[in-house]
């Protein structure tokens, strides 16, 4: 593959995480209202901050690129916001809804921990240092916030063994 469509993955490719992003920007807020343990409430409240920082730093890269800041798509992160918030339906605020959110959260951070990996490493083949030492940052945070979301399981899973 040459540099030149090597390079037009990478933008086709960031294109779809801005708009996973951005959607995430709007549904973050929802999760954490939804949920119950304060623990996880504060953790999903904290990573929409981070969020809003991911899509200020993806800016930042298509600048760095000479590319405009569009979005493409991103059909994946829909149904991965869609298939959580099933749990958002549920009338019953528990534990057991809480370990439905940490779930839906975690399928949602590993798909962007991937998709960062994916693109991090086609800007350090194309010699985009700069751009791939920003996409390390945000996939390094991606990894942190699924960190705290199994931490959070724990104290949520052991709650809903006794509902």
């Amino acid at each position: 593959m040459s540099t030149e469509s090597l390079k037009q993955l990478l933008v086709e490719e960031l294109k779809d995480i801005y708009d996973a992003e951005k959607q995430l920007v709007k549904a973050l807020p929802k999760m954490a209202k939804a949920a119950f343990d304060e623990e996880l409430k504060a953790d999903l409240t904290a990573h929409f901050e981070e969020t809003k920082e991911h899509v200020t730093r993806l800016e930042r890269v298509f600048k760095l690129l000479d590319e405009p800041a569009k979005t493409k798509s991103c059909p994946a992160m829909r149904g991965l916001i869609e298939e959580g918030s099933e749990a958002l339906e549920e009338k019953d605020v528990s534990a057991v809804r809480d370990a439905q959110i940490i779930g839906s959260a975690q399928r949602i951070e590993h798909y962007e921990m991937a998709a960062y990996g994916t693109v991090r490493t086609l800007a350090e083949t194309l010699g985009e240092d700069e751009v791939a030492e920003i996409l390390q940052m945000t996939l390094d945070e991606e990894g942190e916030a699924d960190k705290k979301l199994t931490m959070a399981a724990a104290t949520v899973n052991e709650a809903a063994l006794t509902e």
